[in-house]
């Protein structure tokens, strides 16, 4: 399981924004930068959608003040899953990252299996990751949501 100091897997995303579908690596994500990424266990979902999103959209401009320069959400959804997702919600300044296969989940060691509720899932957490390097890990016991708060990310950046 990846860990405070380890550097983030790399991999390729499906990216679907306005422009159109896009295949961004791990260093077009996050090298040379400060990312906020957390991830969720499922699109649509109603901790994901009530709370956990909502946090890091209402706090975004915080986030930004104190020098971050993205804020990523993922989720083992696919790219159109995730963009509709995002303009449900009005994420305007998140990046709604897809995994769609898992491949990044698994190679960080944060997936679950859901059995009926999609199979292979991620666990919800929140990173921060300087330069594609992890500085903050907040992982999330089972059914619960409390470090991964945009909240409480937001006091440790």
């Amino acid at each position: 399981m990846i860990k405070v100091g380890d550097a983030l897997p790399h991999l390729t995303f499906n990216l679907l924004t306005q422009e159109g579908m896009s295949n961004p690596s791990t260093s077009d994500l996050f090298a040379n930068k400060k990312v906020v990424l957390f991830a969720v266990p499922g699109a649509f979902t109603p901790t994901c959608s009530a709370s956990h999103l909502p946090g890091y959209i209402t706090l975004a401009d915080q986030f930004f003040n104190k020098g971050i320069d993205s804020i990523i959400c993922l989720s083992v959804n696919d790219a159109f899953v995730m963009k509709a997702w995002g303009e449900t919600q009005n994420a305007e300044h998140i990046t709604m990252l897809a995994d769609g296969d898992a491949a990044f989940t698994k190679a960080l060691g944060l997936d679950k299996e859901t059995g009926v509720f999609g199979g292979i899932r991620s666990k919800r957490y929140a990173m921060l990751v300087e330069n594609e390097v992890v500085s903050i890990l907040n992982i999330e016991e089972e059914k619960q949501f409390e470090q991964s708060k945009a909240e409480v990310l937001l006091t440790l950046v």
